[in-house]
């Protein structure tokens, strides 16, 4: 068996012929063979094929043929059978295209007793009776691939496997293989920078390049806002892969939508495209000078009545004083139509004007204010509030009171409290409800509200109950411990 392959055929057309041998038949072109049997069991005569009797009978005799010596198949008119190869099997079209068929086959069942030499495949146009080989020798591949083929050709195929002997029978392809040209859906590619919406200004040119695909070359039909495009101002040049369109001199009345049809018979491709075209805004139609006070001036405005085509990024706000003229912003894309201008310097006289901006920047005029504003120095007046002086006068009291305490004889010990009184009161000290003022024994001290009294040196004697008592002229308080001096003991 053999096995199977792929070839080009060569180049040709279904015009021409490849070789002298191109209108010899099949069963000749090893000499005298068997050939395959006529319908009804009979043999062809003469060793022709019989299904084609109208091209044997244009094949005039080969001279080489007889002046050759007589071999064995010369010498023997019918061949046995398994002398030749039977038929190609599964003769099939792989692929078709708009120049090229590729056609394959299968092995056949019987390769004949003296092996297989290749195959030899054939075409014959339509309305044509002569049958023209593809390959003037055989060739041992099972695919061939027939090129250069013209649109619009329509011809049959058969195929014969060959054997020294001679040419089997041919398997012959029904269909008619017809050339068409392919048909490729349409297909748009709207660039990236045109998939939202395109922005241009009045005046400028607007130069759409948009790719498609299609094969054969569609029809390409553009379209503004669903009607026709005015061929005065819009121009369209449509080429194999793309269609341009081109308008010199950009106006705001050829904003809108822009479709693309690319159509090919029944199938078709859209694409939409925005075009928006823009000019500078018109400027506020009035201003005024609501109030000024201090160093502040607030103003308010009316929206421009022209928007150039697009919305409005906000208001610039500028001033300038009387004296140098000279303009300065002091408010960039204002976005309320009121603003509060503050810091304008006392004794200057100020204008204002406000312009409108969009993506096209600013309104080439503004609306400025009739008035002035006058920033006038004002008179300062102190007024001091009222102070009410706060009263701290308090009666005496004691924070911390006396603490009994026990003392040794002949050390000297500490009694203390605390007071607070405003004003500052009197300390008066006792012993047993006794005045101990101007006893030496005793020493007072008082300093910051904290009262002490010092007992020299105590012994038994000194015990008893001492009082601290406070007076002021909002009243007094007092308080007392118990001192109590221990006696040592005698042994």
């Amino acid at each position: 068996m053999t096995e199977k392959a792929t070839s080009e055929a060569p180049a040709c057309g279904l015009e021409e012929t490849t070789s002298e041998s191109a209108h010899v038949p099949l069963t000749e072109l090893f000499g005298d063979t068997a050939a395959p049997q006529a319908p009804g069991g009979e043999q062809a005569p003469g060793g022709q094929q019989a299904s084609d009797p109208q091209e044997s009978a244009r094949q005039p005799p080969d001279p080489a043929a007889s002046a050759a010596p007589a071999g064995p198949a010369a010498t023997d008119p019918a061949l046995p059978r398994e002398d030749v190869p039977s038929a190609p099997l599964l003769l099939a079209v792989e692929d078709v295209s708009d120049s090229s068929v590729t056609v394959s086959w299968e092995p056949p069942e019987r390769l004949g007793r003296l092996g297989l030499q290749g195959y030899v495949l054939e075409l014959r146009r339509e309305g044509a009776l002569d049958w023209v080989p593809v390959n003037a020798r055989p060739m041992m591949v099972t695919q061939q691939t027939l090129r250069n083929l013209a649109v619009g050709d329509k011809f049959f195929v058969r195929v014969a496997a060959v054997s020294s002997a001679g040419a089997g029978p041919p398997a012959v392809l029904e269909r008619l293989i017809h050339i068409q040209e392919t048909i490729e859906a349409p297909k748009i590619r709207v660039p990236r920078h045109l998939r939202q919406t395109y922005i241009r200004q009045v005046g400028e040119s607007i130069n759409l390049q948009i790719p498609f695909q299609g094969n054969p070359k569609p029809q390409a039909l553009w379209t503004h806002n669903g009607h026709a495009l005015d061929s005065q101002r819009v121009s369209v040049r449509t080429g194999d892969q793309d269609s341009i369109l081109f308008i010199r001199s950009a106006q705001r009345s050829d904003s809108g939508c822009y479709e693309l049809t690319v159509q090919l018979k029944d199938l078709e491709a859209k694409a939409a495209i925005n075009i928006l075209v823009i000019e500078k805004p018109g400027p506020p139609r009035s201003i005024r000078l609501l109030d000024v006070w201090n160093c502040n001036a607030t103003l308010e405005w009316t929206p421009p009545q022209d928007t150039g085509n697009t919305e409005l990024l906000g208001y610039t706000v500028q001033k300038a004083d009387k004296k140098t003229g000279q303009w300065f912003t002091v408010l960039e894309r204002c976005h309320p139509t009121s603003c509060t201008v503050s810091d304008l310097i006392v004794g200057n006289s100020y204008s204002f004007r406000v312009f409108s901006e969009n993506l096209c920047g600013l309104s080439a005029s503004a609306a400025v204010t009739k008035e002035l504003a006058h920033i006038v120095k004002t008179d300062i007046v102190a007024k001091p509030k009222s102070f009410v002086e706060r009263d701290f006068s308090e009666a005496p009291s004691f924070t911390q009171p006396l603490a009994d305490h026990t003392s040794t004889p002949g050390y000297s010990t500490q009694l203390s409290c605390s007071v607070r009184a405003s004003p500052k009161p009197k300390i008066i000290w006792m012993k047993n409800k006794m005045d101990i003022q101007g006893d030496p024994k005793y020493r007072a001290l008082s300093e910051q509200g904290v009262c002490t009294l010092e007992i020299r040196k105590p012994s038994p004697f000194d015990s008893g109950v001492y009082t601290c008592k406070a007076i002021n002229v909002l009243g007094e308080a007092s308080v007392d411990c118990r001192l109590e001096v221990k006696a040592s003991a005698t042994h």
